[in-house]
């Protein structure tokens, strides 16, 4: 009994110095989450980027990708349980977190990574009423739109336009590129600011509308229903790249798409196939541009310290070293890799260096109830483009939506509405190749 009571004492002894720190190891250091959009082997890249962190600065990092980056993180938040960094393509959506507290201002130290016009400056309440504008998010990945993807010398005269809007809970997507990138090209970057940011009417974008259609019904051709279940980027056949399907010749898609086709596909600007557009007044055109931003939800000195890795060069030559030639991502200012990239991708950074102004993807900044009534609209607009009094019925319902999302913003007395869309291209951009 006396030996069992001896063993007792110093278990309990050896659980007091635990806790009070004595001679006990110290405890593990947390992993760091990072929630972001990529998934099905898109991720591996980043992963081995965020990999390559990991073993400088001895911090462990999970990534965990989904396809419902809103659905997940909202649950997350209501739980409790956010990740340290989440990588979303929204402004919007991330102006929201910021003006609600679960985004995190960034500090002075890795303030300089809010690049225009993908991280621009957010109103928040402050405490006592008083607005406060401080940046939140920075990109860490970029791709550039108002682009057309052809193989030379088929379809030239007459070009017959891929579609394809499916892309499950944000279907609509892909045609909202079309219309913002027609009012881009037709009345140039200052005019698409207005009506991105709700100063004009959705009503006064009816003959961008009208175009559209005509494009798509040249020829008597209907793009319902096919277009309104045909995914973005998948053939039902299990390939992918609408082109591959051999009954378009042209697509309107954004830089990432690149990934899905051969050399013999190359992009060219938007502009160059509505003859007599705006943006050529522009020293090089136009652009739309999008981007995934990281921000943090779960503030550490880690956390931060991880933002900034991710938006450094080294982090972005890490991370383009492990795509895949023709998978190699943009980053702002230029690519960095040790070898030289796929003849796509080439030429995307070409028209990234050559670009006169870029302009955020507009419905990427809406706030989320708009951009969802945006990509409606779009569904029931191809349903059948050439009802006038179905484009009336939408175009009042947008604008009735803007005008809530004014009324908020005015009652919340911060920008919810993001202004500033459009920037000069970022400075000192490098060739695609070099490190």
């Amino acid at each position: 009994m006396k030996r069992l009571r001896l063993a007792l004492a110093a278990c309990l002894l050896a659980v007091s110095a635990a806790s009070a720190g004595g001679c006990a190891s110290a405890p593990e250091e947390r992993t760091l989450v990072v929630l972001g959009p990529w998934t099905d082997g898109e991720e591996a890249p980043f992963v081995a980027a965020l990999k390559s962190i990991g073993d400088k600065t001895g911090h462990r990092y999970v990534y965990k990708g989904t396809r419902s980056l809103r659905e997940t993180l909202v649950a997350q938040l209501q739980a409790g349980a956010p990740p340290d960094l989440a990588i979303l393509n929204s402004p919007g959506e991330l102006a929201q977190y910021a003006r609600s507290g679960d985004a995190h201002p960034l500090p002075e130290k890795v303030a300089g990574a809010a690049i225009p016009p993908w991280a621009p400056p957010v109103t928040v309440p402050g405490t006592g009423g008083a607005a406060r504008t401080h940046v939140f998010w920075a990109p860490v990945r970029v791709d550039l739109k108002s682009l057309v993807w052809s193989r030379a010398g088929v379809g030239e005269n007459e070009p017959v336009w891929c579609l394809g809007l499916n892309s499950g809970a944000t279907s609509g997507w892909p045609g909202t590129d079309w219309i913002e990138d027609l009012i881009l090209q037709r009345r140039g970057p200052d005019a698409y600011e207005r009506w991105a940011t709700g100063t004009t009417s959705w009503k006064s974008t009816r003959p961008v509308w009208e175009e559209w259609a005509r494009m798509l019904t040249a020829n008597g051709r209907s793009p319902a229903p096919d277009a309104l279940t045909d995914s973005f980027e998948l053939l039902d056949d299990g390939r992918y790249g609408l082109l591959n399907r051999g009954d378009c010749t042209h697509e309107h898609q954004g830089s990432f798409i690149r990934r899905h086709y051969g050399d013999d596909v190359r992009p060219t600007p938007t502009a160059r196939h509505l003859g007599g557009a705006a943006s050529a007044e522009e020293g090089g055109g136009v652009f739309e541009v999008s981007g995934d931003m990281a921000a943090v939800f779960r503030p550490s000195a880690a956390a931060w310290d991880l933002l900034g890795r991710l938006t450094s060069a080294p982090a972005r030559k890490d991370w383009a070293d492990a795509a895949k030639s023709g998978e190699r991502p943009f980053f702002p200012g230029g690519t960095f890799a040790s070898e030289a990239p796929s003849p796509g991708t080439r030429a995307v950074q070409e028209l990234f260096d050559s670009a006169g102004r870029i302009c955020m993807d507009a419905s990427d900044t809406m706030p989320p109830t708009l951009r969802d009534a945006f990509y409606r609209a779009v569904l029931e607009f191809v349903g059948d483009p050439e009802d006038p009094a179905l484009l009336t019925r939408l175009l009042e319902r947008l604008d009735a939506e803007t005008a809530l999302q004014r009324e908020k913003e005015e009652e919340e007395e911060g920008a919810f509405v993001l202004d500033d869309l459009c920037d000069n291209p970022v400075a000192g951009s490098q060739d695609a190749g070099t490190s």
